[in-house]
């Protein structure tokens, strides 16, 4: 799933092949912040493993389910997930959110 900081993001949910998925989300991870891309040593190959995936968009409603969020322009969100894990998601001072 991709969340744009956006105004009029619509949060579109897109099929990624596993080798780019393992690209996009490396060591288990299943959230990423393009600011954090951006910094990666293979950020150029992750930003075509993105690129290969837009034309894959599916409906929500069809989905079985997202694998990963990737977020655009949210950085400020950054702070509760330190480890990069949805499940692990934490609020500023440290306590879960789940």
């Amino acid at each position: 799933m991709v969340i744009d900081g956006a105004e009029n993001s619509v949060y579109d949910v897109f099929s990624v092949a596993d080798d780019d998925f393992a690209l996009i989300f490396p060591g288990g991870t299943d959230i990423a912040f393009i600011e954090d891309v951006e910094r990666r040593t293979d950020a150029d190959a992750v930003f075509e493993a993105l690129k290969r995936s837009w034309p894959h968009r599916i409906p929500k409603r069809e989905a079985m389910g997202i694998h990963g969020i990737v977020f655009y322009g949210l950085y400020v969100k950054r702070k509760y997930y330190p480890t990069l894990r949805d499940e692990e998601a934490v609020n500023p001072d440290g306590s879960r959110l789940r």
